[in-house]
């Protein structure tokens, strides 16, 4: 187990719907040396941001209605020197890239445990954040490679269902119909749930 020394514990945000996993993430973060605020959407992580002005913040993609990735700049506009990570159980390469583009530090796939989450919080590494997903060196399946570019257009049009059908051609239940399904697995993948 990871523990800071405890000149190194600092406020962090962690902003989660899903109330269970919130809960275990943040004791166990706490165990680790982190000052703990747990919020459960945007407007509760902004006004909490603003109140403690935390060094750190764990932001999950989907939040109920809101969206990890608009939560992002908000969270640094707030406090500047933030590094935050985002997770998501739905990995693909557009939303990493994305996520970094809006400021995030780092990217993650769930399941996750604390280990991983502190190594990337204070992970400083090079001045350029770095997106790691365990690209396999073999070429993704047609599946995988459609589901990549649906996040994409998707990503691109702000999350708006019916625009990202328009643009890829497609009816619009389809387009529902295959974000519902689980992103495609391929042997190799790392990192998935």
């Amino acid at each position: 187990m990871n523990r800071l020394p405890p000149n190194m514990a600092g406020e962090l945000l962690l902003v989660e719907d899903d109330a269970v996993f919130s809960a275990a993430l943040g004791r166990a973060l706490e165990r680790r040396g982190f000052v703990v605020t747990r919020a459960a959407d945007a407007a509760a992580a902004l006004q909490d941001a603003r109140r403690t002005q935390p060094a750190y913040a764990v932001v999950d993609l989907k939040l109920g209605a809101d969206n990890g990735l608009e939560l992002i700049p908000e969270l640094r506009q707030r406090v500047p020197d933030i590094r935050i990570l985002l997770l998501t159980g739905y990995a693909s390469i557009a939303t990493a890239v994305e996520a970094i583009k809006r400021g995030a530090h780092d990217y993650l796939a769930k399941p996750v445990d604390a280990d991983a989450v502190v190594h990337a919080l204070l992970d400083e590494g090079g001045t350029q954040p770095e997106v790691t997903l365990g690209i396999p060196d073999t070429p993704l399946a047609l599946r995988r490679v459609e589901w990549e570019h649906i996040q994409r257009t998707l990503v691109e049009c702000d999350g708006n269902i019916s625009e990202t059908a328009r643009r890829l051609g497609m009816h619009r239940r389809t387009l529902q119909r295959k974000l519902a399904k689980r992103p495609v697995h391929e042997r190799g993948d790392v990192g998935e749930a």
